[in-house]
């Protein structure tokens, strides 16, 4: 059985791995919950392509799609040897560090020893089959600057001054694996903006980013828990990708694979939430400046064994084996999925904003920081809008419409006179004359733009003579001026009435009487 196709995404962030953060092939897999001849089948695939990172930013998923999974034929035998996988299991932890030993190369002496044995893809299909059916745990043994390990537990209240309301609180832990070297603060809640903030604040305080980010399986961080296909929380994972790490979840329920963050917990409650219990508190933020000290404190109290502080110990190990600090922290942003509605719009928080109308009933990723609101289709920034707090209004891109929804948007009052003044002031005064005429001017759109269409069939100087003659009769309509052009009558010269003769009566008396 060959491999399920991964998410193209999933697949950006194998590459990302391996090329931009030099992570190892057994670290990816954890990371994106992926079997280890995924990550090599993936790999593979890339340098087959011509791949190479960063992506070029042009090439669409489509097209990545087509040149990383060509058509392709598998031919199935159901009598060839299966793989030892034990074999290829204790291989690969024997000399995968030392000699950089990889999945292919052990298929390649498979084939050797078997010619008529399965090819690449199902062999690593046999092996990812067997190997998610072990339940181990590998002695932890943390190598500098690699894990940084991160969790919540609950914290100390704190009293609102105006109605005496105790508020509580969450306390974040963060633990370095190698150094222990600990961050802690107290949040109101666990909810993502807080867990977000709480990790720029920590990178902040540490001056450093670890390689990996190992946080527990909250909904803030991991969407949907699982130890072989985590999904990440999309605003957590851009986290990662902003400071350059990975994230590789702890196992659901098993605290023995986040032995060092549970120590770090334990050890923040015992040194700091215990000394700080009998202390009253009136913000948030007094009772994270009293937990600053405190923790300053626990960083540089010498451990008992080591005789070292865990400050020591992480400016010895941990800082010069992490990753940098980016040059400016993350800006919050919330991802939400949106359906474009029949008007080429998406509702993000009440508001309406527009979207190309080629992705009418699509569904799209939407980006939302303080400022801005991005829409995403496959991968692609198909619409950047200002973020907009009017709600129940819409906020519209001209180039996002149909070419007829554009011509109508820009007919207003104003436009539908210039573009009759074009013509002539008999014209301009006509059109002027029937948007007077309607409760809306809306209403007189069409008649006047039908009237300015006559123009192209008779000619402007006979549609200005047409409208100077309706305007003579008081008539303002479209069929008016129609008929007149249509009959000829614009090309009459207009007859003077002659003065007609005064009667003789005697109440008239005329010019002279008053001379």
């Amino acid at each position: 059985m060959a491999q399920t196709r991964l998410p193209m995404r999933k697949i950006k962030e194998v590459l990302r791995l391996k090329h931009e953060a030099g992570r190892s092939h057994g670290e990816i897999a954890r990371s994106c919950g992926i079997a280890h001849s995924t990550v090599l089948e993936y790999l593979r695939r890339a340098e087959a392509a011509g791949l190479r990172w960063p992506l070029p930013e042009a090439i669409p998923e489509a097209e990545l799609e087509r040149r990383l999974f060509p058509a392709e034929v598998l031919h199935r035998d159901a009598d060839v040897p299966l793989p030892d996988c034990q074999y290829i299991y204790d291989e690969l932890r024997r000399y995968r560090r030392d000699c950089a030993l990889t999945l292919t190369q052990l298929w390649i002496e498979y084939k050797e020893r078997h010619p008529e044995g399965y090819q690449y893809t199902q062999f690593c299909e046999h092996y990812r089959r067997w190997l998610g059916k072990l339940d181990y745990v590998m002695r932890q043994e943390h190598r500098a600057g690699e894990k940084l390990f991160v969790d919540y537990t609950d914290g100390l209240a704190f009293t609102d001054p105006k109605t005496g309301e105790m508020i509580a609180t969450q306390l974040f832990v963060a633990v370095w694996g190698a150094s222990n070297y600990t961050y802690a603060e107290a949040s109101l809640t666990q909810e993502l903006p807080n867990w977000i903030a709480s990790h720029v604040r920590a990178f902040g305080y540490f001056g450093c980013v670890p390689r990996v980010l190992v946080p527990d399986n909250l909904k803030s961080g991991v969407t949907k828990a699982c130890f072989y296909d985590p999904e990440l929380n999309p605003t957590y994972a851009e986290l990662a990708s902003h400071y350059g790490t990975a994230i590789l979840p702890a196992k659901a329920r098993k605290p023995r694979y986040k032995a060092i963050v549970e120590n770090g917990v334990l050890i923040s409650k015992r040194w700091i939430l215990a000394v700080l219990r009998r202390r009253i508190f009136f913000s948030l933020a007094e009772l994270n400046a009293a937990i600053r000290e405190l923790l300053d404190i626990l960083n540089t109290r010498a451990m008992r064994k080591l005789k070292k502080s865990r400050r020591q110990v992480f400016e010895e190990l941990d800082r010069p084996a992490a990753l940098p600090l980016a040059e400016r922290p993350y800006q919050f942003a919330e991802w939400r999925k949106a359906r474009v509605n029949i008007d080429y719009h998406i509702e993000v928080d009440q508001h309406y904003y527009s979207v190309p109308f080629r992705l009418i009933r699509e569904q799209l990723d939407v980006r939302m920081s303080a400022g801005t609101v991005e829409a995403f289709h496959k991968g692609e920034r198909v619409a950047a809008h200002a973020r907009s707090y009017v709600p129940h209004k819409p906020t519209t891109l001209k180039e996002h419409m149909p070419a007829d929804h554009r011509r109508y948007a820009e007919w207003t009052p104003s436009r539908m006179l210039e573009w009759a003044a074009k013509t002539g002031p008999a014209t301009a005064q006509l059109a002027g004359n029937i948007l007077d005429s309607k409760a809306f001017p809306e209403q007189g759109y069409r008649a006047v733009l039908g009237i300015l269409r006559l123009g192209r069939l008779y000619g402007a100087g006979r549609l200005e003579a047409a409208c100077a003659r309706a305007l003579r009769f008081g008539t303002a309509s479209y069929r008016c001026v129609h008929s007149i052009l249509a009959r000829g009558l614009d090309q009459q010269v207009p007859e003077e009435p002659e003065q007609a003769a005064l009667p003789l009566h005697e109440n008239i008396r005329g010019g002279e009487y008053y001379h």
